[in-house]
């Protein structure tokens, strides 16, 4: 299991925070966050293993393999101890890092991710790959979208839409289609009792495979944690809540950093 050198971006300067992206996203797609908190972070971002400009290894993919990723991108850039917070897929990312490298990890971020799936959420997710599998990525797109983006969002940013389209049909179909099984294989919850990092979980009130049902659950299992609901959103925060999540994240490592 050899790690990768993923492409990455260093902006601003203080206490270092790694931000990973989830499924067919992009080191980019932090920027509104990175904008809020480069005057008092190190805010390091990278694209996964197969995605944007970083290298694209033969699948599959596991999740330890994505962990080594992150961890070689930390020695490479001889950072000690630092802020890792991932998002969908990356909120997975985020604590079994912690569990690998508890050294390493000061405060954790695990946004819009999903723990203690029951068969009915399993088998849903599972519906999702079928679905790309037997019909196609593109042809699945709307009910992503669906999942990921409020309707005002929609109506009012088209274009933030089609980029974030744009990124997926990009991203090489088998290496969407590996993560997304990594995504659909993880649980989380025989293992979070395990992280001592203090962390923030937080999602949307309407994320349907990330829903608030699935981050309680994360929320009891982690031994210091607090749980955020944002109000009205739904998959995408990154994108609709940036200045309302780097302020969470400000205000939770001030607290436990």
């Amino acid at each position: 299991m050899a790690a990768i050198d993923v492409d990455y971006t260093v902006t601003g300067s203080g206490p270092a925070i790694f931000m990973a992206h989830g499924i067919g996203g992009r080191r980019s797609g932090w920027d509104d966050i990175v904008a809020h908190l480069k005057d008092d972070f190190t805010c390091i971002t990278y694209d996964q293993r197969g995605h944007g400009t970083s290298p694209v290894p033969p699948v599959p993919y596991s999740l330890d393999e994505l962990v080594e990723d992150l961890e070689a991108l930390r020695a490479k850039l001889g950072i000690e101890k630092a802020h890792v917070i991932g998002h969908s897929l990356g909120g997975m990312i985020a604590p079994a890092y912690a569990r690998n490298h508890p050294d390493r990890v000061l405060t954790l971020g695990l946004l819009s991710t999903a723990a203690g799936r029951t068969a009915e959420d399993a088998a849903k997710v599972k519906g999702v790959i079928t679905a790309m599998e037997e019909k196609g990525i593109p042809n699945i797109l709307d009910t992503l979208v669906d999942r990921w983006f409020t309707d005002d969002f929609m109506a009012q940013n088209r274009e933030a839409v089609d980029a974030r389209l744009k990124e997926v049909i990009d991203t090489p179909a088998e290496v969407f289609l590996a993560v997304f099984r990594v995504y659909a294989a993880t649980e989380m919850g025989p293992w979070l009792h395990q992280i001592n990092a203090p962390c923030l979980v937080l999602t949307g009130e309407f994320d349907g495979g990330c829903n608030p049902r699935l981050n309680q659950f994360i929320h009891e299992q982690l031994p210091t944690s607090e749980l955020v609901i944002l109000k009205d959103l739904k998959h995408s925060i990154l994108k609709e809540a940036g200045k309302e999540i780097a302020g969470h994240i400000r205000r939770f490592i001030a607290a436990h950093g």
